[in-house]
C-alpha cells in the first residue's frame, strides 16, 4: 500500500492519495465499493450510512456517534470512480473532495486508489494533510482486509 501527499505552490488546497493493489478482478471489487451508500459494507469504523436526495447525499455514522455528510459529485460506473464532497464533518478543512477509483490490473488483478483534496481550515496542513492521508490509507488497508478475509 502507499501513500502521498503534497501541498500545491499556487494555494492552500492540499493532495493526498493512498493505493492498494489487490489480487482480485476491478469488477469484483467495484461491485463493493461502488455503491455510494456501501461504506458499511467495507469500512468497519462506518457502521451506518443513511441516502437522501435520491441517493445524492450519504449521512455517515462513525462507531462513536460522529456524523458525516457528504455529497455525490460524479459518478462513472463504466470507469469505476466517483466523486464526492464534505458538506458537514468535525475535519478541520473545507472544499474537501474524494475520488475512490478501481482499476484493473494485470494477472486479474486490480488498483483501488483514494485520492482527495482539501484545504485546511483552523488547523494547519500538518495536521490536516496526514488526517485524510490516514484515512485514505486505514480506509484501503479495511477494504484489503474485508476481500481478502
Amino acid at each position: 500500500m502507499t501513500s502521498t501527499s503534497s501541498l500545491q505552490e499556487t494555494a492552500t488546497t492540499a493532495t493526498t492519495s493512498a493505493t492498494v493493489d489487490l489480487p482480485l478482478p476491478a469488477e469484483r471489487v467495484w461491485q463493493l465499493i461502488g455503491g455510494f451508500g456501501s461504506l458499511p459494507d467495507w469500512l468497519p469504523c462506518v457502521p451506518e450510512s443513511t441516502l437522501s436526495e435520491g441517493g445524492r447525499v450519504r449521512s455517515l455514522t462513525d462507531e462513536e456517534g460522529g456524523v458525516v455528510v457528504e455529497r455525490l459529485e460524479a459518478f462513472d460506473d463504466r470507469a469505476r470512480t466517483h466523486s464526492h464532497s464534505i458538506l458537514r464533518a468535525p475535519f478541520p478543512v473545507t472544499g474537501h473532495r474524494s475520488t475512490p477509483t478501481v482499476r484493473e490490473g494485470p494477472g486479474g488483478r486490480s488498483r483501488v486508489e483514494r485520492s482527495g483534496t482539501l484545504t485546511p481550515a483552523g488547523a494547519g496542513e500538518e495536521e490536516a494533510i496526514p488526517l485524510f492521508r490516514g484515512i485514505h490509507t486505514e480506509g484501503l488497508a479495511a477494504l484489503k482486509k474485508t476481500l481478502e478475509g
